[in-house]
C-alpha cells in the first residue's frame, strides 16, 4: 500500500507542477507561489511512521524561501501522532479532500461526434475556460500556470458555438493516470460535458495501457463526487490541509 501511496502522491505533483521540489525522509516538499493547494503543501509519502519532530525542519525549508508552510495530510489511524504534532504547533485542518481511485476500464467509451479536442499543450480554448468570469481569476490564472508545466499531461477542451465551455486535463505518470482542473461554464453546466471530458482522456489514458486511475476532489463537491462514483471511484482516503491562521 505504501508503495501505491509514494507513486500516486508523485504523480499528483508531476500534474502540479510545482517550480521546486524538495524532498525529506517520507516527505515530498513542493515550493511553489501558487493557490493551487497540491503545489504548495508537504505531503507524505507514506501513511504510517512519520515522525513528528519534521515538522519544525520542514518549517525552516519553506521559510527559507519565504513561503508559508502548509501540509497535505492524510486522516488514516497511522499519521496521529502527525496530526497531534501539527495541533501541537498551531496548524488547523481545513479543506477536507477526497482521494478517489479507480480502473480505467470503468470509464465511458467516447460518443460518436463527440467534439472534444485534446492536445499534448494548452491552447487557447483550454486556457479561455478557466479565465472565464465564472471562476476566480486569481485561482484560474494559477491552475493554467501549474497544469502547463508538466510533461506528461493532455489537455482537453470543449467547445459550442458560444465559445469553450467546458476543460479539463489529465496526467499520466508513476502508473497512474490522474484527472485534473475539470471545468464548465455557468452555461453549459448538466449537459454532460465533464462525463464527454472524461471518456476523451480516458481513451488517451487507454492508448499508453494505463490501468489506474485517481483524481482528488472537495468533500463538498457533491455533482462531481456522484459523476465520480458512477465511474466506479472509490475512496482511497480523506485528507485535509493543514494551515496557521492568518496573523
Amino acid at each position: 500500500m505504501n508503495t501505491d501511496i509514494e507513486s500516486l502522491e508523485r504523480a499528483t505533483l508531476d500534474a502540479v507542477g510545482p517550480a521546486e521540489i524538495g524532498a525529506l525522509p517520507g516527505w515530498l516538499l513542493p515550493f511553489d507561489t501558487s493557490t493551487v493547494g497540491r503545489a504548495i503543501s508537504a505531503v507524505p509519502l507514506r501513511h504510517t511512521g512519520l515522525d513528528a519532530a519534521l515538522i519544525q525542519t520542514i518549517e525552516s525549508r519553506y521559510a527559507q524561501r519565504g513561503l508559508k508552510t502548509q501540509f497535505r495530510v492524510a486522516d488514516v489511524p497511522g499519521l496521529a501522532a502527525l496530526r497531534q504534532g501539527l495541533l501541537a504547533h498551531g496548524y488547523t485542518p481545513q479543506q477536507p479532500t477526497l482521494t478517489l481511485t479507480g480502473c480505467m476500464s470503468n470509464w465511458p467509451a467516447v460518443a460518436a461526434g463527440a467534439k472534444v479536442r485534446l492536445g499534448s499543450q494548452p491552447t487557447e480554448a483550454w486556457t479561455s475556460v478557466y479565465l472565464s468570469e465564472d471562476f476566480d481569476p486569481v485561482d484560474g490564472a494559477n491552475r493554467v500556470r501549474a497544469l502547463s508545466r508538466g510533461p506528461c499531461l493532455v489537455y482537453a477542451s470543449l467547445s459550442d458555438d458560444t465559445g469553450p465551455i467546458a476543460a479539463g486535463t489529465a496526467s499520466f505518470s508513476q502508473g497512474w493516470a490522474s484527472l485534473h482542473g475539470l471545468r464548465t461554464v455557468s452555461r453549459a453546466r448538466g449537459k454532460g460535458c465533464a462525463s464527454a471530458l472524461i471518456a476523451s482522456l480516458g481513451q488517451a489514458a487507454r492508448e499508453r495501457k494505463l490501468e489506474r486511475c485517481f483524481l482528488q476532489v472537495e468533500v463538498g463537491n457533491a455533482p462531481a463526487i456522484r459523476l465520480y462514483r458512477s465511474l466506479g471511484f472509490q475512496t482511497a482516503w480523506l485528507y485535509h490541509y493543514w494551515r496557521k491562521a492568518e496573523a
